[in-house]
């Protein structure tokens, strides 16, 4: 049998949008696939795009699992075409079953039509039916509630399409279409994911890393990088302008001059105002984080709400609501787990009994015991752009 001739992509939520604004987004998920199948080395003649489906047109095996990785896909299938018929289809199901169906299996054909035609999805699948029993002499039995296998046969204006296998793949919308957020990443579990999770929603990501040095040292900075060539490679189409801002000096400060049990939640206020910063230059809409409810001192309600006071940036915390075993396992269907957790220097500023509910009045009061204008000048002014991760 042939090799497939082309991958069959389809999408979801774009599908729910106006025709302006779905084709815009159709134009950059196929800009995107067309940057992971470079990425990846795989070969295509030329991508297409109809109504609710893209197809790329390639007999490469692994361009399914290509494509499944680019935000937006929401499953993929390596189909043979045929001339739009229920008799062409028929054929073509027929020489699968004589390949994947043995004597005594059930099967279904799941059928479906597209396009001004004289016959039905109804038509199609008695043709394609009748094509693989009359195939295999009757050796087998029609199924259509529990089959052991299913055969998928798509009729569309201008061409036939049978495949056997759907890839599910990423989904979300397609990276770009959302806006650019600053993605804070310190190289822990949690805020790899985060950030890939506001990529899979349409985002671009500015990665922030916040250097702690001497309160941390290159172990922790290296993971952070690490993590970030990870989230890189989800996103081959644009090349990741990365930040470092030095905060060790911030830490010291507030080991100086303030309440230590109140230093994580002001360490957290000095990032996202260091974000802040670079979301103006980066012209982005908001702040991404790796906060999850209650996982950490720094992340109780009264906590959260302390850090944030007076911060004018919008705040994203796509893991709120997750427990650390759900941020794991995406953390390890990404590939950033295995980076997260190589041996690196906790920060030694953190309390030894920090505070789980800081009120926002002595938050502001142990601010005004230290410079917070002259700290922050300093952070943009050290401010580093990383390209050779």
């Amino acid at each position: 049998m042939r090799n497939p001739d082309l991958v069959l992509v389809r999408y979801d939520e774009i599908g729910l949008k106006s025709k302006k604004v779905r084709i815009r987004f159709e134009q950059i998920l196929i800009k995107n696939i067309k940057s992971m199948l470079n990425a990846d080395g795989i070969s295509y003649s030329a991508i297409s795009r109809e109504m609710g489906r893209i197809f790329i047109h390639s007999d490469e095996q692994d361009a399914v699992n290509s494509v499944t990785k680019v935000f937006g896909v929401v499953s993929a299938s390596p189909v043979h075409t045929c001339e739009p018929t229920p008799a062409s289809a028929g054929e073509l199901c027929a020489i699968f079953a004589e390949k994947i169906i043995r004597e005594g299996q059930s099967f279904a054909i799941r059928p479906r039509r597209t396009g001004n035609h004289g016959f039905t999805s109804r038509d199609i699948g008695i043709a394609c039916g009748n094509a693989v029993i009359e195939k295999l002499n009757k050796k087998v039995r029609v199924d259509l509630d529990n089959p052991d296998v299913e055969i998928f046969a798509e009729v569309r204006q201008d061409k036939g399409y049978v495949f056997t296998e759907s890839v599910k793949g990423v989904g979300g919308l397609p990276n770009g279409t959302q806006g650019k957020m600053i993605a804070l990443v310190s190289g822990g579990i949690d805020s790899p994911v985060a950030a890939w999770m506001m990529m899979k929603r349409g985002c671009e990501i500015v990665p922030l890393y916040l250097n702690n040095e001497p309160f941390s040292d290159d172990t922790t900075r290296e993971r952070a990088m690490k993590c970030i060539e990870v989230l890189q490679k989800w996103s081959p189409q644009r090349k990741l302008t990365i930040y470092e801002a030095p905060h060790g000096e911030n830490l010291l400060s507030f080991l100086n001059n303030c309440d230590n049990r109140l230093n994580c939640v002001m360490c957290r206020r000095m990032m996202y105002r260091i974000a802040g910063e670079v979301m103006k230059m980066e012209g982005a809409h908001g702040i991404i984080t790796g906060s999850s409810l209650g996982q950490v001192a720094s992340q109780t309600s009264q906590n959260m709400l302390a850090e944030m006071y007076g911060i004018e940036y919008p705040m994203y915390h796509p893991l709120i609501g997750l427990d650390k075993l759900e941020i794991t396992d995406i953390a390890r269907k990404i590939g950033t787990f295995e980076q997260s957790t190589k041996p690196a220097t906790c920060c030694m500023a953190v309390p030894e009994y920090p505070s789980t509910g800081a009120k926002t009045d002595e938050v502001v009061k142990a601010e005004k015991l230290i410079n917070v204008p002259l700290l922050l000048e300093s952070m943009v002014k050290n401010l580093k752009i990383i390209s050779n991760i």
